[in-house]
């Protein structure tokens, strides 16, 4: 098939969902019925990328605060901090590390063998990776960012090693900070390096936001067989850096604004993606939006999609193929 369809990982929570997460965190709620709320959840948001028509599918991520998080809660050797402000209103817990960084056991195993337990189309595992969490992350422990993110990266691996095992073959590992300090991309490569080590899932990484000027093409060098980037709500100026030094990975390429409340059509996508192939050959492209869903609503995030697997397969058909 070519130009598969995905999507970064996250969607927004229904709102029963955000209710219950609201009254479990004020001890009005049992544990128990909070998970059977979150399976529930994980199943309608499996079904409506069913319909839609993606190809390779995510969990959505139900089960799930903060990114960075989630998985400090999950690993030995993290305290959360009180609310700290990320950007705007929003505001997030922040992991302190103030001992080794050990995985007590697996953190997403168990909702990725559930996830995929739902659907016959594959599913993709998404964790975040070392780098961001060590970026996002106070440390109290640790000599250094790297001694920290080096921690991180082996506590991953092992997270990685059983997804494997479970049946993950698209393994992605998110690292939104990666651009943000380019004087640290070398310690990226090494980190991933320990994450992806003897893996043989089709590895995955998404980078967002800061100045990639200052880390294209170096970032190429980061050990994963596809990279998952931000295009739209940059209007695909990343295309003018590809030219100059070509895309030697296979990617994943955001043809939806998930800034935008504004729904694309099915043209601004076909356009987006004729652009796109100019540059990057199709049998390395995977489509799907610049980042996660959860800041949409249920209903834009299912339209972005439904116009985002419209296109693609107008151009399947231009390109040959049958269109599914």
């Amino acid at each position: 098939m070519i130009l598969p369809t995905t999507t970064v990982g996250s969607f927004p929570k229904p709102e029963y969902l955000r209710v219950a997460r609201s009254k479990f965190s004020r001890g009005e709620m049992p544990g128990e019925e909070l998970h059977r709320l979150e399976r529930k959840a994980t199943e309608e948001i499996i079904r409506m990328q069913e319909e839609v028509g993606l190809d390779i599918l995510v969990d959505g991520e139900m089960y799930r605060g903060d990114m960075a998080t989630y998985f400090a809660e999950n690993l030995d050797g993290f305290r959360i901090s009180g609310l700290v402000r990320s950007y705007g209103n929003r505001y997030y817990r922040k992991p302190v590390a103030i001992a080794p960084i050990k995985r007590r056991g697996p953190i997403t195993v168990d909702w990725f063998r559930y996830a995929q337990s739902l659907t016959q189309l594959p599913m993709k595992a998404i964790l975040t990776g070392p780098y961001t969490m060590m970026d996002w992350s106070f440390d109290e422990y640790y000599p250094s960012r790297e001694h920290l993110a080096m921690a991180l990266a082996e506590a991953i691996h092992e997270e990685v090693k059983d997804l494997e095992a479970a049946g993950a073959k698209y393994i992605q590992v998110d690292e939104p900070a990666v651009s943000v300090r380019p004087e640290e991309i070398d310690l990226a490569v090494r980190v991933m390096k320990v994450v992806t080590d003897g893996i043989q899932a089709k590895t995955i990484t998404h980078i967002c936001y800061g100045s990639f000027d200052d880390i294209y093409p170096k970032m190429l060098e980061i050990p994963v067989d596809q990279f998952d980037l931000e295009l739209s709500n940059s209007d695909f100026d990343m295309l003018d850096r590809f030219r100059k030094y070509p895309f030697s990975k296979e990617i994943a390429a955001g043809v939806l604004d998930v800034h935008s409340h504004a729904v694309e059509s099915v043209k601004t996508v076909e356009t987006r993606l004729r652009r796109l192939l100019k540059v990057i050959p199709v049998e390395r492209i995977t489509v799907d939006p610049d980042c996660g869903l959860k800041t949409r609503t249920t209903e834009e995030a299912r339209d972005k999609l439904k116009s985002m697997v419209t296109a693609v397969k107008t151009i399947r058909k231009e390109l040959g193929g049958n269109g599914k």
